[in-house]
């Protein structure tokens, strides 16, 4: 057991920490009702760890003191919600006690723990019982009641029994995780990072086949009536002479749910309000925001229940398109998730990552139905617990062409093998219009006519759309073909897309020929031929 840390043995302490928050991320996720069922609560303290262990791997003093400044700075910078907030809090109370010492040992820990624990409860507005505040609070006094020993393993596991003890009773302490029957989100994930520290400490991390056990729990239900939750807001200010309390108290007064930390240059806050404007004219005032995120908690309480409701599968689909019809086709043909995306508005390797771990299956597949999404779709694999395949498809086509494929009866392999077999079999037509005068080749275009690409490949310019349309089918041989469907576009007429149809089945009798509203913005036309 190790009974003091250098700054290395920190960051090994916070790296077994991520390693074993990574594997409880989903269950986290799945937990989280309060203060806002969004069910990200595991996601926003994985990316929190990550950005504070990020912040440690580039300092260049290697002492205790300094590693846990840098973490401490890491974890704000890049704190997500409501738990990375007080989780950077935590961060900052430890690397506050240590001075500028070489090695961290246990009543260093506790120091740590204890101050962490006060700027948490600080930092929240209206702190409420039965949260990762009353973890923190209650885990740090059972590692004070062991510190006269000053020994690191003893304290951590003073720590790790009290953190679980705490998160097993939250329930009793909160009707709303009665009423669902879970323990608390942020209070587990603390718990799984402590726990994460303790196994650093008694030389544990290879153990990778292993994941932490889940907290039982067996409480009566208790009736909760139905709520609004509003709007959850955050952003960071940059600024000069900032009033962290003076702050705090103006937003009490906007919304509730407030979190205010940082300094006189830099806060970060977290706050429900109703009219999120009114949060951002205000905190507009005080310098520059960074890091705005508004998000609808009443469509997040919606789709978590939804999300609970799912039965657990084997393996998940992640599919990726824009436009309400194009997003009800993948649905339709059982995607398990659909993300909005796509020319002009690639979805962040966040995004794709948070439909990955909320999906209820530990084995997904991506279909990034872009060629500029699949290098981001490629990093989800390094952030999830999951395991996580992509079937580098590159439109809509084939997109759809790899999920018609996909065998639920089947394993990954061989669901990837004729997933990628299909999605090369489908030609893709994308029809749009010019932006600007170009020549590409032997085709010259001027703005505003449409021109037409070919799996990829620019084919055919005009000036009528259907035109260039019928132009670049002629292109393919239809006679060896079979089925022909064409998605258009927002600001596409269905007459026009139907007159194009029926002339294809004038001409090929034989083809089968569907023409479905996509709603895609940019192309007025995708058209898969099979």
């Amino acid at each position: 057991m190790v009974n003091s840390c250098s700054g290395e043995d920190v960051v090994g302490m916070f790296n077994a920490a991520l390693v074993w928050l990574e594997r409880s991320a989903e269950e986290i996720n799945s937990l989280n009702v309060f203060p806002v069922p969004d069910g990200d609560t595991g996601t926003n303290m994985l990316l929190t760890m990550r950005s504070a262990i990020s912040e440690a791997s580039r300092s260049t003093n290697e002492s205790a003191s300094s590693v846990a400044r840098a973490l401490a700075h890491g974890a704000l910078m890049g704190a997500r919600g409501n738990s990375g907030v007080i989780l950077s809090q935590i961060l900052r109370g430890l690397a506050t006690t240590l001075d500028e010492k070489e090695c961290l040992e246990g009543s260093d820990l506790v120091a740590g723990f204890m101050e962490g624990s006060n700027l948490a409860y600080k930092a929240v507005s209206r702190p409420v019982e039965g949260t990762i505040l009353t973890v923190i609070r209650e885990a740090s006094a059972a590692a004070r009641e062991v510190s006269a020993t000053n020994n690191l393993g003893n304290i951590m596991e003073a720590t790790v029994s009290a953190a679980k003890d705490s998160v097993a009773r939250t329930p009793s302490l909160l009707p709303v995780l009665r009423e669902a029957g879970v323990v608390d989100a942020g209070g587990l994930g603390l718990y799984v990072i402590f726990e994460g520290f303790l196994r650093y400490l008694r030389g544990e991390v290879r153990e990778a086949h292993e994941t932490p056990q889940p907290i039982p729990i067996e409480l009566p239900r208790v009736a909760i009536g139905e709520r609004a939750y509003g709007y959850c807001t955050e952003l960071m200010i940059e600024g000069q002479n900032l009033s962290i309390d003076g702050i705090r108290d103006r937003l009490e007064s906007i919304g509730e749910s407030v979190l205010v930390v940082g300094d006189e240059k830099t806060v970060r806050i977290h706050v429900h309000t109703f009219d999120p404007g009114a949060a951002i004219s205000y905190t507009t005032s005080l310098g520059t925001l960074r890091q705005v995120k508004v998000q609808n908690m009443d469509e997040q309480h919606e789709e978590f229940l939804a999300i609970k409701q799912l039965p657990s599968i084997e393996i998940a689909t992640v599919a990726v398109a824009s436009g309400d019809g194009l997003m009800e086709v993948f649905r339709s043909l059982g995607a398990t998730a659909v993300v909005s995306g796509g020319q002009s508005m690639n979805p962040s390797t966040e995004e794709l990552l948070r439909a990955v771990e909320s999906v209820p299956s530990d084995k997904v597949i991506i279909l990034p139905n872009k060629h500029n999404i699949v290098l981001g779709a490629e990093q989800v694999k390094g952030l999830s617990a999951k395991r996580v395949e992509i079937v580098p498809t590159e439109t809509i086509p084939q997109g759809v062409a790899a999920l018609l494929a996909f065998n639920y009866e089947t394993d990954v392999e061989a669901n990837m093998a004729v997933m990628k077999k299909a999605s090369l079999a489908v030609k893709t037509v994308e029809v749009t219009t010019a932006v600007r005068l170009a020549k590409f080749g032997n085709l010259a275009m001027k703005k505003g006519q449409a021109i037409a690409f070919l799996d990829g490949e620019l084919v055919a310019v005009g000036n009528s759309i259907p035109r260039v349309v019928n132009k670049v089918l002629d292109q393919i041989d239809l006679m060896e073909s079979e089925i022909v469907t064409i998605y258009y576009g927002a600001d596409t007429e269905s007459a026009e897309a139907e007159g194009i149809g029926e002339a294809l089945r004038q001409k090929y009798p034989h083809l089968e020929v569907e023409t479905i509203h996509g709603g895609q913005p940019h192309y007025n036309y995708i058209v898969s031929v099979e």
